[in-house]
């Protein structure tokens, strides 16, 4: 079991680790629901479904132990290396905007 700590903020907000959100399987605008469990100090998260008719569940993506994601790769690179993959990015992003792609001319 991995025990992670974050702060809760004063507007009641808290981040679920990426690490455990990937382990678990939730990912962006999934439903969860909060109980309380008996103890009254444990809070129980679960992933909902919110329909009865919906599409079968998506299946769990496992990722092989080798990969990395980009957000980790960009992190291991020098500043250099970091300013360079922005430049890169920049400019391509810069070409498809001005392509007339996503609604723009």
């Amino acid at each position: 079991m991995i025990q992670m700590f974050r702060i809760l903020g004063k507007r009641g907000r808290i981040t679920i680790p990426f690490e455990i959100r990937q382990r678990v399987g939730f990912s962006y605008n999934d439903v969860l629901s909060f109980t309380e469990a008996p103890d009254g100090r444990t809070v129980i998260v679960k992933r909902e479904k919110i329909c009865d008719n919906c599409a079968a569940e998506k299946p769990q993506r496992k990722e092989a132990e080798d990969t990395i994601t980009l957000f980790d790769f960009l992190n291991s690179l020098s500043d250099e290396q970091q300013k360079a993959a922005f430049a890169h990015l920049k400019l391509k992003w810069d070409r498809v905007q001005g392509s007339g792609l996503y609604g723009r001319s």
